[in-house]
């Protein structure tokens, strides 16, 4: 954006110069602008314009035009391209352009002229560029100008003094010779968006359309918060010069432009008037004119007189003081009354300087004067010559300082530090006079201080106020009720209470609500005859008028309304005046008998009146008299002088085509009539006009019309017609009787008939000097008078301080402020003084502030308000004045009702902040006094927001809040102090109990909890409370304020801060029981849970409270711990004793584990009822009790474990004993799933599934022991099998018919087994349950193959679950070498094919009898079990030859000799393997090398030699073993002997092995055997030879694969060669002499 700045200079026109009266119009981007008109051939226009420019592609257009009668003519154009102007700070020349007849076109647009004419015109054009002060520069004065508004007060009297004094009046502001000179015809066709949305107030702005809207600045300012009105005057004519800015920038003060402009005025004069000048004399308004009655605040300091060379020092002193001090919301308020004191222009300046000061008030004097010698020197130091020289040079040499020499710093800076100590003055003024009560510091009025340090629009932003000082809470609820009616002082001013009683006397005695109507009778004149009311000519040949057939007064039909109501008093002063005697009489007699009447028939008023103004009867009946007579009287004797201020008008119709009006007004007292001049092009006209009138008749009428004039063909054809030539924009008529004193009134401008577009309206100042009442106070303040002494009187002198509410029904109720005698006495006096209901609502109001707390008050107060809010702020559609002007002009005072609304905000907040005593719940009507309280709030932020028109007031919702919030505060704060008292007096019966607590253990202890739950109850009877009383009563503000949930909100933040550092406390010394605690976190969370978990702030967060409470809870599961393992202990007792019985038929299991489980369910339950919401905590809890259940149940499995072995012989109870067993995990798995299943904490679900497994094992263990304990007795069955089977003949080879014979042999074979089973599982089936019944099976399945194995069979190992060392085997069946005689003793040599038939058919038998159709064992789980396959394995190897089980010993046993970890010595040997080409026979020769490290003790000889033994098949019919020469005593021998080994070609060498043994010889004896090696040839079978030393081990190792070979091999006694593998076998070292 661009700021282009135009100013229209001058013009050289050819022609001769009357011919011409021509203005110019500037055209940019769709704005318009018009100067004003000016006569001659050589006009001078210099007028600023200033236009913001976004396209710089576009033309200036400039045409200057010739005002005409009917019409205007162009008398030429200038286009100037926006790209060739040039960017300046400062004012140039100007350049002279020739217009021209005709304009380019193209594409729609003008981009040029043609034709030149002989007319020139001289334009200076330029962009501006930005403008400031330096920003450190504005800071600090910013700063400085805040430090002096903290320090102010607004409350000090001298304001009260400026509200009293009259204001004082200009003349008009413009009075110039020649009418067209002065127009300011800035009209457009064009509204910028930009206008100010919100129209000005009552004064004098440029129209919407005029290139000053154009111009942000304004808007931006409104935007800060500066007042419109402001603004608008700022606004009037932002048609700037450059100059102006400069002064303005270079000083940013008021006075610098002041002083800069009065030799300027005074230039001027004698030429036309500058739209500059005006343009200046409302900006000096814009930051300071702010006063609430110095109506001339900063005008004086610019209405500066031609003649004088110094400022109106005492004026400026005084309004520069004062304005200073004014805050933001003065300012908002009172800038409206600034606009008349914008500048006049008086031919002499002495006449405007007396008007000026004649109607000040002394005081006001008196405090000018001071304030005067203050300013005095500080003015000394700015050399402002003002009006030594006449002409325009003059205002830049004041503005500089002297061309040369620069000031002696920035003059801005002067001014400034001028007008503080001129505040700093009036502060002290004011402190002294101001309420002594107040403290300095605080702020009367909403916030303090103003905007800038500039008077430039650009001004600082300053941080804004809150609108209620928090300050003010801190005074007394008292005080903010009576300082609401500090003003009433008309209890106590007995001069004015003796006026007012008269005059009230006088509105009583003859009301006009009584008087006599006119009586109107349709009437034709016969001569032309005007109108008594608005004197128009009665129109029409007949009946053209209205005529009273009483008094004779003749008027339109449409004025007949507008005429003096009473026809009796009118017609006895019209009787008198012609000399009617007998008619006057007549009258005369007429008005006496009806104030007889009245004083016969209402008695009651006039003694209320009397009681009122406390009269006594004598003056009373005197006074009587005196008003009768003023009555009869009338206006004979009656007379005033009358002085009408015309000042402005705002808001008014727009009648011209331009969208605007030319208004002027005329004012007519009885037949006097007088008019203002014409303000061109101006809907919001300023006119500063005084007239003088003197009236004789009461009655008479003010009559105030504003017209439009109209100087074109048809008005003047309209006037020769009609008396009205112009347009009608409104009237307001005024009876003579409703003025008294000085009056400064808004009036809202009336319509004459339905037809009349009028809106808007006027303000007069008036002033009455009625004879005989010279210095009386204006009508409003007497009734205010008399409406506060009526309420004194009927309130606190009849009532005894309680408001009596008058019971009044319909739309209109809320104007009835009394009973019927009050209210008839307030409305006669309001209807006769011209008191507008308005303001007789707003005293009203103002009364009952100082009640507001009486019943019913607030419901009154509420309404009025509201209806109050509804008259400023429901604007009718015909005017366009803002609810914040139309409020502003209110005759109440906007200051006094601001301030009144403020101190009752401020009380009621008070109130509300402790609503529980205020308004106890058990009292319905203050329970609705609450409610209405509550609305009143609402309605004072409506009537801020709406009719003050504030940016952003406090919301009532959130007042309201905000006030239950504290209100709970202090709530819990005393059931917190007094917890014990108040528990034992709501909700203990015993009077005598807990009387003797100390004060100190009020609150809560360390050595017991008793308070907290007292506390709790205290807590939720508030919520109830809250909940059930308030709430219903509280909702006018459903979604943002439910008084239960904030109830429940703090009372919980508050209880829980408190609760939290306790249990901190508590957790430190634990003085307690866990019981207790527990029992308190019960109440805490319901206290959550039922209150506080649905709260907005709270709903889905995890609350803090289960975190208090975690260390006592897990105190309490340690305690439980023990509680349950000592219940185990005992409930196994008792178990015991009864010999676990089952605890019913259907139940297999004894009562101590329902027990057990029974006391660990109901800990959970208690965990579980915490309902703790917290899943960390949850988690802590949980792996502790898992800790617990672990515990317990392992306790329960060993004990029965260690007793188990004893009840095995005993028939059920082992199953009994391991059904217990089982159920404890079926119900640990409930468990489990009870405390959360998946979802459990990992820990806690790892430690509840490893107690499973360990359960798991115990009844593995417990039924390994139940099956062993059979081990005994299925022995004797296996061995009575044995027996069977031996008996069983015949050959391997069964023939088919010899089949039947195998499974009957296999039948009796297995009877013995099957007698037994029979009986035991039958009962098992019944005892156990399904789970244990498979347990018991498997391990009976298991004894009855190990043993069938070991006694028929002989198996292997007992341990079928894994591969144990042979050498443990061997040591369970002694030693292996031993094994022959054990066999000898053994009745079966061997088993026949036939045999190891019946016993494969025998298994299949027992395998479907543990299969029991499906009710058993699975039948995979019998195929795949490890001892059928052992015993399975031992049966095929009894088929195999002798060659073949050696071959598989040897393919198999790979690891003999291996792993000799402690090697008794060591023998070198050399093996070479040979196999014949031809045959595929091998040979193995053997060379024995020698014996070295031979670990043997022997007392005797030692004669150590070396065995070789070849082992494999078909070797029966070869030579088998070598032996080499012994050596004596020699434990390293050397041998070097060589042998030879014949292997056959059936088997490959794989087959063979080599056994190496070294023996000491003995003579007479077995030979010892001292070490033992066993080479396999597989080993040395791709290499072909070999040399090693052989470790030497004590023994052979061998699997289970190699001991079967060799049990079965040891029982063929007839085979030489089984017999002779055997031995080598089972050999081992010999046992030394020395061990």
């Amino acid at each position: 954006m661009s700021l282009l700045c135009v100013r229209v200079k001058k013009a050289k026109l050819q022609g001769p110069p009357d011919k011409f009266n021509t203005y110019v119009t500037l055209k940019v981007q769709n704005v318009k602008s018009t100067t004003v008109a000016v006569r001659g051939d050589q006009p001078c226009w210099e007028q600023d314009f200033m236009f913001e420019i976004s396209r710089l592609d576009l033309g200036l257009i400039v045409e200057v035009w010739n005002k005409g009668l009917i019409w205007d003519t162009l008398v030429g154009t200038v286009w100037i391209a926006l790209k060739a102007i040039r960017q300046s700070d400062e004012e140039g020349p100007g350049e002279w352009s020739t217009l021209e007849a005709e304009v380019v076109m193209k594409r729609d647009e003008i981009c040029g002229t043609k034709n030149p004419t002989p007319h020139r015109i001289l334009l200076d054009t330029r962009f501006e560029l930005p403008f400031d002060i330096p920003e450190e520069e504005a800071r600090y004065w910013t700063r400085k100008l805040e430090q002096i508004n903290s320090l102010g007060d607004d409350e000090y009297s001298f304001q009260e003094e400026v509200q009293k004094k009259p204001l004082p009046s200009a003349a008009s502001q413009c009075s110039f010779e020649d009418a067209d000179s002065a127009v300011d015809d800035r009209d457009s066709d064009y509204r910028s968006e930009t206008s100010n949305s919100i129209p000005p107030p009552y004064h004098t702005t440029a129209q919407p359309n005029a290139s000053v809207h154009q111009f942000t600045v304004p808007s931006r300012l409104q935007q800060q918060g500066v007042l419109r009105d402001s603004c608008a005057d700022s606004l009037q004519n932002y048609d700037v010069d450059y100059r102006e800015h400069v002064a303005i920038r270079r000083y940013g003060s008021i006075d610098s432009i002041v002083s800069g402009r009065t030799d300027l005025e005074s230039t001027s004069e004698s030429s036309q008037m500058t739209s500059r000048q005006c343009s200046l004399e409302s900006r000096h308004s814009l930051d300071l004119s702010d006063s609430p009655a110095g109506s001339s605040r900063y005008g004086s300091s610019c209405n500066v007189s031609q003649g004088s060379s110094h400022l109106s020092e005492l004026d400026h002193s005084h309004e520069s003081a004062h304005g200073s001090e004014q805050d933001d919301e003065h300012q908002e308020r009172e800038s409206n009354y600034s606009h008349h004191s914008l500048v006049s222009y008086h031919k002499d300046s002495q006449t405007w300087l007396k008007e000026q000061e004649e109607p000040r008030s002394k005081g006001e004097e008196e405090i000018s004067e001071t304030e005067g010698k203050h300013a005095d020197h500080s003015t000394a130091k700015l050399p402002l010559e003002l009006d030594k020289s006449k002409d325009v040079d003059a205002a830049a040499q004041v503005r500089y300082h002297g061309d040369n020499e620069p000031p002696p710093f920035s003059p801005a800076r002067a001014h400034w530090i001028r007008a503080i100590n001129k505040v700093r003055m009036q502060l002290q003024e004011g402190q002294d006079e101001a309420d002594p009560s107040k403290p300095p510091w605080l702020k009367g009025g909403p916030a303090g201080g103003l905007y800038g340090i500039d008077s430039m629009p650009d001004l600082r932003k300053k941080k804004p106020i809150p609108l209620v000082s928090d300050l003010s809470l801190v005074q007394s609820r008292k005080a903010g009720i009576t300082s609401a009616m500090a003003t009433r002082t008309s209890l106590k001013d007995e001069e004015l209470k003796s006026h007012v009683y008269k005059k009230t006397l006088q509105a009583l005695i003859y009301p006009i609500s009584c008087t006599t109507p006119h009586n109107f009778e349709v009437w034709t004149a016969t001569t032309p005859t005007y109108c008594y009311e608005c004197e128009g000519l009665l129109w029409g040949i007949a009946r053209q008028g209205m005529r009273c057939a009483e008094c004779g007064v003749k008027c339109h039909e449409k004025c007949q309304d507008l005429l003096n109501a009473d026809c009796l008093q009118r017609a006895a002063e019209k009787s008198s005046k012609h000399g009617a005697e007998d008619r006057t009489q007549n009258f005369i007699m007429a008005m006496k008998d009806r104030m007889k009447i009245r004083e016969r028939n209402k008695p009651e008023i006039f003694d209320l009146i009397r009681d009122v103004f406390c009269e006594s009867k004598l003056t009373h009946a005197q006074q009587m008299k005196t008003v009768k007579q003023s009555v009869l009287d009338g206006t004979s004797k009656w007379s005033a002088k009358i002085t009408i201020t015309v000042v402005c008008a705002q808001g008014l119709q727009a009648k011209d085509k331009t969208g605007s009006s030319d208004p002027y007004v005329t004012v007519q007292v009885g037949k006097t009539k007088k008019r203002t001049k014409t303000i061109f092009g101006n809907l919001n006209p300023v006119w500063e006009e005084k007239f003088y009138f003197e009236c004789h008749n009461s009655s008479d009428r003010i009559k105030v019309r504003v017209w439009d004039e109209d100087d074109d063909i048809k008005s003047r054809v309209k006037q020769r017609l009609k008396r009205e030539s112009d347009d009608f924009l409104g009237q307001t008529i005024i009876e003579v009787r409703t003025l008294s004193g000085e009056m400064d009134v808004w009036y809202n401008l009336e319509k004459r008939t339905d037809k009349s577009a009028v809106s808007g309206a006027i303000r007069l100042q008036i002033n009455v000097e009625i004879k005989g009442e010279e210095k009386v106070a204006p009508y409003h303040i007497q009734y205010t008078c008399l409406h506060e002494n009526l309420f004194h009187h009927l309130t606190d002198v009849q009532g005894n301080g309680v408001v009596k509410i008058p019971d009044a029904k319909g739309d209109d109720a809320w104007k009835v402020y009394f009973d019927e005698t009050a209210q008839e006495i307030v409305d006669e006096f309001a209807m006769r003084y011209g008191i507008e209901s308005i303001y007789q609502a707003m005293t009203h109001f103002a009364c009952l502030s100082s009640k507001y707390m009486c019943p019913g008050v607030p419901a009154v107060m509420s309404t009025l308000l509201a209806n109050i809010n509804a008259y400023y702020a429901h604007t009718t559609a015909s005017t366009n004045v803002s609810a914040s002007d139309r409020f502003a002009a209110s005759n109440f005072g906007k200051e006094r009702f601001v301030k009144l609304l403020d101190q009752l905000h401020n009380s009621l907040r008070i109130d509300l902040s402790m609503y529980r005593n205020n308004f106890p719940a058990s009292s319905r009507e203050r329970l609705q006094d609450l409610k209405s309280t509550v609305d009143l709030l609402t309605s004072i932020t409506f009537f801020r927001m709406k009719v003050q028109e504030l940016q952003s007031p406090p919301r009532a919702s959130q007042v309201v809040k905000d006030c239950v919030k504290a209100c709970l505060n202090s709530t819990y704060e005393y059931i917190f102090n007094n917890c014990h008292e108040l528990y034992s007096r709501e909700y203990q019966t015993d009077p005598n109990k807990n009387q003797d607590l100390p004060p100190e253990e009020q609150g809560p202890s360390i050595r017991n909890l008793d308070f907290w739950p007292k506390l709790i109850t205290l807590i939720v009877s508030i919520i109830e409370e809250d909940k059930n009383s308030y709430t219903p009563v509280l909702n006018q503000f459903p979604q943002e304020l439910a008084v239960g949930k904030i109830s429940a909100e703090v009372m919980w933040s508050l209880f829980a801060q408190d609760m939290k550092y306790a249990m901190e406390e508590h957790e430190k010394h634990r003085l307690c029981k866990s019981a207790d605690y527990m029992n308190l976190h019960f109440k805490v969370k319901w206290l959550y849970n039922e209150y506080v978990r649905d709260l907005p702030a709270f709903k889905g967060k995890v609350p803090e409270y289960p975190a208090w409470f975690e260390q006592f809870v897990m105190q309490w599961l340690d305690e439980n711990e023990d509680v349950s393992l000592e219940f185990l202990h005992g409930a196994l007792e008792r178990d015991k004793k009864d010999g676990f019985q089952q605890t019913s038929e259907h139940a297999l299991f004894s009562c101590s584990v329902v027990d057990v489980f029974t006391q660990l369910n109901q800990s959970f339950e208690i965990i579980k009822k915490l309902e703790c919401p917290d899943p960390v905590i949850v988690a802590h809890y949980n792996r502790r009790f898992a800790k617990t259940i672990g515990k317990v149940l392992m306790q329960y499995a060993d004990i029965l474990s260690k007793s188990f072995q004893s009840y095995c012989s005993k028939e059920k109870l082992p199953c009994i004993l391991m059904n217990n067993i089982q159920q404890l995990r079926v119900q640990l798995e409930k468990m489990f799933e009870a405390m959360g299943g998946k979802e459990l904490d990992v820990e806690a679900s790892d430690h509840l599934k490893e107690l499973q497994v360990k359960l798991n094992n115990v009844l593995d263990e417990l039924s390994a022991v139940f099956g062993n304990s059979f081990q005994t007795r299925i022995d004797e069955c296996v061995k009575q099998m044995s027996d069977i089977l031996c008996q069983v003949k015949g050959t391997g080879n069964v023939a088919a018919n010899a089949r039947n014979t195998v499974a009957q042999d296999a039948d009796n074979v297995l009877r013995p087994l099957m007698d037994f089973l029979d009986g035991n599982l039958t009962l098992f089936a019944t005892v156990c349950e399904k789970t244990v019944l498979k347990r018991v099976l498997k391990e009976l399945w298991r004894v009855v193959m190990n043993t069938m194995e070991k006694l028929i069979v002989l198996p292997p190992l007992t341990d079928h679950t894994g591969t144990q060392l042979i050498f443990s085997a061997a040591k369970e069946l002694g030693h292996l070498s031993k094994l022959k005689d054990h066999m000898v003793r053994e009745e079966t040599r061997s088993l026949t094919p036939k045999q190891c038939a019946v016993l494969d058919l025998a298994l299949d038998t027992i395998k479907q009898y543990f299969h029991a159709g499906g009710n058993g064992l699975k039948k995979t789980f019998l195929e795949k079990s490890p001892d059928l396959q052992s015993l399975r394995y031992a049966l095929s190897l009894y088929t195999q030859t002798t060659d073949t089980l050696i071959k598989t010993f040897v393919q198999t046993q790979t690891a003999q000799a291996s792993g000799v970890d402690d090697p008794v010595g060591e023998v070198s040997i050399q093996i070479d393997l040979y196999t014949h080409p031809g045959t595929g026979e091998h040979k193995v020769t053997v060379k024995v090398v020698a014996a070295n490290d031979l670990k043997w003790q022997t007392s005797g000889m030692f004669r150590p030699f070396v065995e070789i033994t070849m082992i494999g098949p078909h070797q029966s019919d070869k030579k088998r073993k070598f032996t080499t020469k012994s050596k004596s005593n020699n434990w390293a021998p050397k041998y070097n002997e060589t042998f030879h080994f014949i292997l056959g070609n059936e088997d490959g060498p794989d087959a063979y092995e080599l056994q190496v043994c070294v023996k000491d010889y003995c003579f007479a004896r077995e030979d010892r055997v001292l070490g033992i090696a066993v080479m396999q040839l597989r080993d040395i079978a791709d290499k072909g030879s070999c040399a090693c030393w052989c470790p030497l081990g004590r023994r052979i190792h061998m699997d289970e694969t190699g001991l079967t070979v060799l049990r079965i091999l040891s029982q063929r006694t007839n085979d030489e060669v089984a017999k002779e593998f055997v031995k080598l076998k089972s050999e081992s070292r010999s046992t030394e002499e020395g061990t």
